[in-house]
């Protein structure tokens, strides 16, 4: 705990995001724009702010409704639909545009998540209250994003294909109550660059358990050598801004998770002993004329992923930090018309002792998706096509397909 709180001590002056004074499609001195929701859109919302000025309020809603078809190998084709996501968001500012709060909402069962052990269900996506005393600064309080991978910390109304990939499923890291603080320094065809930390509880959104002395601390730097992206495009996967001029991100994030309580951090399963590890990203992403490209990597580590109820013995009761790497690769091109045409090939290799151990397979996916873009991000149709392959140990490799449309309007 001592060294916790020298870290929040000597850390928070360190921390750092903020925004960049601009053109007419990006934040003016007193408008929102926090990475924690997409405010890349174009919409702006339904908006209210008081006669006086003191204070602003500004709502939002989505909904992602979709089918999906279900083909693996040695079992029957399934079908299924559901409401993926449904959210509302509200943010503003009181007594003055400095200091800013974020409230967003999710009713989707697949957002809420199973309550377990009379644990109330997981409404609360965001909760945080920003100060940002200038262009460049912003220091958050509250439950949000961490940011990790730039797929993951653009909102899931920001994505081309229907969701984010594999990788960004098992290693990423996820939302988490504590400080934040970034420090921006765009530029609009100047290299750039953006530093943001985190200091977080490691348990996860909506912790109701007991205190501890787990932690995560995270850091990552974001790079843009030719000038920032046209309209916040950094922010929403595609090149919907068409850029005039080639631009590049390229960026890494390092977390550590002291003393764990979940097999992916702040998601997942309750592990039988407390964990720690270490998790490292590294992304890219082009965009040119329509043309978008994204490579990242993710990776989680320890020396020891299995915690046992009898220690060493796999007969008994176990779990395990899902540990391992991943790699993923995604273009896309964007017609005129706003038909886009997307691409993504996703591995991912499980921790040699998971692998051989527990029989969790080596993953490898295939996507082709296509999407029309009615109003931008806000308003789409989307299908794609997967093929997985399984690769367990001593076992045959297993062959996967699924088909999947997906509707989504918000404002």
């Amino acid at each position: 705990m001592k060294k916790l709180l020298l870290a929040l001590l000597l850390g928070f002056p360190l921390l750092v995001s903020a925004q960049d004074k601009t053109t007419e499609q990006e934040a003016r001195p007193n408008d929102i724009k926090l990475e924690q929701l997409p405010y890349y859109s174009y919409g702006k919302g339904i908006g209210m702010t008081s006669p006086d000025s003191i204070f602003k309020l500004n709502l939002r809603f989505r909904m992602q409704n979709r089918i999906t078809a279900y083909s693996n190998q040695d079992e029957k084709a399934t079908f299924a639909g559901e409401i993926r996501r449904l959210r509302l968001r509200f943010d503003g500012y009181v007594g003055n545009p400095k200091f800013l709060y974020v409230v967003q909402l999710s009713f989707a069962p697949g957002d809420v998540g199973k309550s377990e052990n009379g644990d109330p269900p997981k409404i609360i996506r965001d909760a945080a209250m920003t100060y940002r005393p200038n262009e460049h600064w912003n220091f958050i309080f509250g439950q949000t994003k961490l940011p990790g991978n730039r797929q993951r910390t653009n909102s899931s109304g920001a994505l081309q294909l229907t969701d984010r990939s594999i990788n960004n499923a098992k290693f990423n890291l996820d939302r988490d109550f504590g400080v934040q603080a970034y420090y921006l320094n765009e530029k609009k065809d100047d290299f750039g660059y953006i530093i943001k930390t985190a200091i977080s509880t490691g348990h996860g959104r909506n912790w109701t358990g007991k205190e501890s002395d787990s932690y995560a601390l995270t850091g990552r730097v974001e790079l843009f050598p030719f000038g920032k992206f046209a309209k916040g495009g950094a922010f929403f996967e595609g090149d919907l801004a068409r850029e005039v001029k080639p631009k590049l991100m390229l960026a890494g994030t390092f977390s550590h998770n002291n003393n764990a309580q979940a097999s992916q951090g702040q998601l997942g399963n309750k592990l039988l002993q407390n964990k720690s590890f270490n998790s490292v990203f590294a992304d890219g992403i082009f965009k040119y004329n329509g043309w978008a490209g994204m490579v990242s990597y993710m990776s989680r580590s320890l020396d020891d992923a299995i915690s046992y109820e009898v220690p060493g013995d796999l007969s008994k009761d176990y779990a395990y930090v899902f540990a391992g790497h991943g790699l993923d690769y995604q273009l896309s091109y964007l017609f005129p018309s706003n038909y886009e045409l997307i691409g993504r090939v996703s591995t991912q290799t499980m921790k040699k002792q998971l692998y051989e151990q527990l029989n969790l397979p080596n993953t490898t996916q295939f996507t082709l998706g296509a999407t029309k873009y009615l109003w931008e991000h806000a308003f789409k149709i989307q299908a794609e096509l997967t093929y997985e392959r399984l690769n367990i140990i001593n076992n045959p490799v297993k062959n996967n397909w699924y088909f999947r449309m997906q509707f989504e309007m918000g404002i």
